[in-house]
């Protein structure tokens, strides 16, 4: 069976890639390439499907947003 799933892509403080799948909570990992962090969450999503199962619910992408918030 074939699932799709957004990933959020960022970039830490040291230059790493770091992706966060939302759909599945707990699954992301990191990255120096971009090539090399798609090849590594594609594996991190199968293993969370493998322990976790396939999501409920999926929801549709709709964007990201920035917010600035004084703390």
């Amino acid at each position: 069976m074939t699932h799709q799933f957004d990933v959020v892509v960022e970039r830490d403080s040291e230059g790493y890639f770091v992706a966060t799948v939302p759909a599945l909570p707990g699954c992301h990992t990191q990255a120096r390439s971009m090539d090399e962090l798609m090849q590594r969450v594609r594996e991190a999503i199968e293993l969370c499907l493998e322990v976790q199962g396939a999501p409920a619910e999926q929801l549709d992408f709709v964007g990201v947003q920035r917010v600035t918030v004084e703390a």
